[in-house]
């Protein structure tokens, strides 16, 4: 099988941790447990690939005289196929350029598209679109899909309110088939849809494009198994360029890394048994035997068998920024018939040199910043994220028996700085949440603490760990939940808004949402410290000032007090502030209002029902599902204390809510001081005009 050249080829020799800048963090060897970090080669940093004689993929060649602009001849795929080569790699630049000047105001992924450009190019024009399915896994590349498929206009309000999805939509285009922006999915879903295809007699190709990133996930190789063996023409499309949000690590991202750089494997195979072939007897014999011996040490020569001895044929490793090249190992792959792997070399962040220079995470997915330069525009400010990776590097300073687990996201999830200061005991497992938590059960089986950063979404895909394997052996775990709650902007796949009625049924595990910086540095000590699996759950964004308690009952954080106990108001974690600043507007209409945090939210404290029964309302406010949510917990709790007093519960619907901001979403779910305060003196008064209790739940929306 003739391999095409990689880019990359000739790399810098830097050791060390790349994504950390810590020199020899780590075992370098290939396929060693990484825990300080990736290969050091995986850097934005790549050097390009050599060029084609008269080409220069990623180059921006202005269009001759009199030649049409293509950027804005494009409607549509079909478009692309009337374009001759000089045209695609004008066409290139023109979207790398519209890339980076409308991401740079809106924010966004915009590395991972800027490293898709030609690759992208080359799919619509092999295949037809949406005939043909393409499906992107994860999501954050799908960018020049849309400005292919006659999106350009939207992306003045890329990310916004009522604008376009950062993920494919199927209410967009009918180019867009899925939209969960979870990794390691889009190959099961090309499994199901080729075998849904073949059993309707529907000639059509699936094509699936997954990152090297995607493929730590277990859920990758499951379906590659099953697209294996069930035959049907599945083109998986490998964008291997050495990262997911941070540089790729793992065993897979060496035996990837060892195929980028040995391309002329097989083309040398290929010729000798060419030249073979033409010796008469003696020839086919000794090629046979020459087959017999690369079948045992293929592994070390040609580690393109690991696919291959699944049953799918293999192309590569190509060149992804060069369209040409691309479209060539496309077409081949399409002709088959059969599962196919396409390997596909690329550069994040390619063509657009601050995000080529960013080590951390080469641009992934930036705020607004300055297209010429590539600064943030926004002012520096503390976020959560920050405060939870400086006390957990604190802990670990007192405290040996700390260690750290990420799963590819040690960068968002604040588990960095740990990794740089302590390389041996942090862990990122890649893109494995399940992985990541029964790892980390067997840490705490060996005697060790165990915390696991992830964002709040994507604990959800280890509910089942977290419960058996976690909590049913009463282990002392802490999940520490990034993003808790509702996110904004990358839409609702991303909200971590189902963590406290998800994971509040689980027996003995403690669930803590600290206000503002100084209670997350106190319950996240105070989990670290407990016996059992504990969660600790902030918001994303800046952090507010601190709110000091006037004084603790039971675990129970008073905050405000009113004259007259007419309400409780119970807030969860970070919606203190909202609370104490509806208290003060409920009490210019004469109430008294009594404001709480509960600081562990789950199992509900007992003193919550001492206090609820001194009043005549109660209210909790949490920026969580309330179906099943903490407000639902209280509720249980005071039946079963046979307290009568009124409940109402405010929270986030249980439904499918739109991207936009998090001040956006929240203010169309009535979750704004101005709402509460409203809601709670129209319930209060009530109660004034009422003989009856008020019902324990009403739904309002």
């Amino acid at each position: 099988m003739k391999a095409d050249r990689a880019p990359g080829a000739d790399r810098d020799s830097r050791t060390g941790d790349s994504r950390t800048g810590d020199p020899g963090a780590g075992d370098s060897r290939p396929g060693a447990p990484r825990p300080g970090g990736p290969p050091a080669e995986e850097s934005c940093r790549r050097e390009p690939a050599p060029a084609r004689p008269g080409s220069a993929p990623g180059a921006r060649p202005a269009p001759e005289a009199g030649e049409p602009a293509p950027l804005s001849a494009i409607r549509g795929p079909g478009d692309l196929r009337r374009l001759g080569p000089a045209e695609l790699r004008t066409l290139a630049g023109q979207i790398r350029d519209f890339l980076v000047a409308k991401v740079a105001r809106t924010g966004g992924h915009i590395g991972p598209n800027l490293g898709v450009v030609e690759l992208t190019l080359a799919l619509h024009r092999v295949f037809d679109s949406p005939h043909d399915r393409l499906l992107f896994d994860t999501g954050h590349q799908a960018y020049v899909h849309k400005i292919v498929t006659g999106r350009q206009a939207g992306f003045d309000q890329l990310r916004q309110r009522d604008g376009l999805s950062g993920y494919p939509n199927r209410a967009e285009s009918e180019h867009d088939i899925i939209e969960n922006s979870h990794a390691s999915t889009a190959l099961s879903y090309a499994d199901g849809l080729a075998k849904a295809y073949a059993l309707r007699g529907e000639n059509r190709h699936v094509v699936a494009v997954v990152g090297d990133g995607a493929l730590t996930g277990g859920m990758c190789w499951e379906a590659l198994n099953n697209i294996a063996g069930a035959g049907n023409p599945v083109v998986v499309v490998v964008n291997d360029n050495g990262r997911s949000y941070a540089p790729t690590i793992g065993g897979l991202a060496d035996r990837l890394a060892t195929l980028r750089l040995t391309p002329g494997y097989e083309h040398t195979l290929d010729k000798v048994r060419d030249a073979l072939d033409r010796t008469p007897l003696v020839g086919r014999a000794t090629y046979e035997v020459l087959h017999a011996v690369k079948k045992g040490v293929k592994d070390v020569l040609a580690p393109q068998g690991m696919f291959e001895d699944l049953g799918l044929k293999y192309v590569g490793p190509v060149d992804g920024h060069d369209v040409e090249a691309v479209e060539s190992a496309l077409r081949r792959a399409k002709a088959f018939g059969g599962p196919v792997i396409v390997h596909a070399v690329t550069r994040k962040g390619y063509g657009y040199r601050p995000a080529e220079e960013d080590d951390a995470d080469c641009f992934h997915g930036p705020g607004a910043f300055d297209a010429a330069t590539g600064v943030a525009l926004a002012k520096p400010a503390v976020k959560w994220t920050n405060v939870f990776a400086d006390e957990l590097v604190a802990l670990a300073d007192e405290r040996p028996d700390i260690v750290g687990i990420t799963a590819a996201m040690a960068g968002p999830t604040g588990i960095a700085p740990l990794m740089r200061k302590y390389p041996q005991r942090a862990y990122d497992v890649g893109i494995a949440e399940q992985h990541a938590v029964t790892s980390a059960a067997g840490l705490a089986l060996g005697g060790l603490r165990p915390v696991v950063a992830v964002y709040a979404t994507f604990l959800n895909r280890a509910f089942d760990q977290v419960l058996l394997d976690v909590a049913m052996h009463k282990l002392p775990v802490t999940f520490v939940l990034d993003r808790a709650g509702i996110t904004g902007p990358d839409g609702p796949s991303h909200y971590g808004m189902w963590d406290m009625s998800i994971f509040g049924v689980v027996p003995g595990l403690a669930i803590a949402a600290p206000r503002d910086a100084a209670t997350l540095r106190e319950e996240l000590r105070e989990a670290v410290a407990a016996d059992g699996p504990t969660i600790v759950r902030y918001p994303t964004g800046s952090v507010g000032p601190d709110l000091p308690a006037l004084r603790r009952v039971g675990g129970v954080d008073v905050l405000a007090e009113g004259a007259a106990p007419d309400v409780l108001l119970v807030a969860v974690g970070a919606f203190a502030h909202l609370a104490v600043a509806a208290a003060a507007r409920i009490a210019e209409h004469g109430y008294g209002v009594t404001v709480v945090d509960p600081r562990w939210v789950r199992p509900v404290p007992d003193a919550l029902v001492g206090m609820a029964a001194g009043h005549r309302l109660v209210v909790s406010v949490e920026d969580g599902v309330r179906e099943g949510g903490v407000g639902t917990a209280i509720g249980q709790k005071l039946r079963d204390a046979a307290v009568a007093t009124p409940l109402r519960d405010l929270g986030v619907p249980a439904a499918w809510h739109p991207h936009g901001s998090r001040g956006e979403i929240l203010a169309a779910l009535g979750l704004t001081a101005q709402d509460v305060a409203r809601d709670v003196t129209g319930w209060l008064s009530t109660l004034d005009d009422a003989d009856d209790p008020l019902a324990l739940r009403v739904d309002r929306r």
